[in-house]
């Protein structure tokens, strides 16, 4: 094993701006920009592909309704979903932990059933195909999970196991043992890799759905295999950790979705 002094020591500031004394408010958090940075980018993937014909909205209206109801998702979605399958016992302690979204606390699987929850509503009240607008979310996602996981990183938290790979890091609040920046992983492996494809496979005719399905086995086999690197602080379920067993069923649903729209085709 390296000498422990080889390693990198997390010194990251999770506050970007910082406001003066007194402030209700610490300032500007990496946290906050990171969600601001993914919904600026889907908004600009957004227009494009609109422009170019390639997806169900009509208008910039739907275009502008659609971010919003997004937006609604990703936060509501993930902070509750947080609190729902992570921190029962913090939020009983402290019930308005719940609006403190500054200090992080999202969890993915929240934010993607608070995205299908916006995505119905948004298809029912513009009368577009689910499926078709199914594949635009997912095609817009990737980008939003990779500052989020790069924002965990700076926050030091989700941190990762004890490991003498010569890239681990030393998060201090976790003690010297150098360990796993699994954030790292998990930004590249759910987030940049799924964005790389997704701007490779969508301005393809796809059968509607075929892409969300996809992105969805994707993201799920790259967050199950992060798991193994990660600390498992949420306990195990049914052998697995926390974060693996609430991806089974997304990846069931991509695994469905896959083959309804193979058997389209035939």
């Amino acid at each position: 094993m390296s000498s422990i002094l080889a390693y990198w020591v997390h010194d990251l500031d999770p506050v970007a701006i910082h406001f003066p004394a007194g402030w209700a408010l610490r300032g500007v958090h990496w946290y906050g920009l990171s969600y601001a940075a993914g919904f600026m980018v889907a908004a600009y993937l957004l227009g494009r592909w609109r422009k170019a014909g390639l997806t169900p909205l009509r208008n910039g209206l739907d275009e502008s309704t659609l971010v919003t109801a997004i937006m609604v998702g990703v936060i509501a979605g993930g902070r509750l979903g947080h609190v729902a399958l992570y921190a029962r016992a913090e939020f009983a302690a402290d019930p308005m932990m719940l609006f403190r979204v500054w200090q992080g606390g999202m969890a993915s699987h929240g934010g993607f059933l608070g995205v299908l929850l916006a995505g119905l509503w948004f298809a029912r009240s513009r009368q577009v195909d689910f499926l078709s607008l199914g594949d635009l979310l997912c095609a817009l996602a990737p980008a939003g999970l990779f500052f989020g996981r790069l924002a965990n990183f700076v926050n030091g938290e989700l941190v990762g196991d004890p490991s003498s790979a010569p890239w681990a890091v030393i998060f201090p609040h976790e003690g010297a043992m150098p360990r796993h920046p699994s954030q790292l992983y998990e930004a590249f492996g759910e987030g940049l890799l799924p964005l790389i494809w997704v701007l490779l496979r969508y301005p393809r005719r796809l059968p509607p759905g075929r892409l969300a399905g996809e992105f969805l086995l994707l993201y799920s086999a790259a967050r199950i295999v992060c798991e193994c690197f990660r600390s498992a602080e949420d306990g195990y379920v049914l052998g697995l950790t926390a974060g693996q067993f609430w991806t089974l069923p997304l990846a069931g649903l991509g695994l469905f979705l896959l083959l309804r729209t193979r058997r389209s085709v035939e």
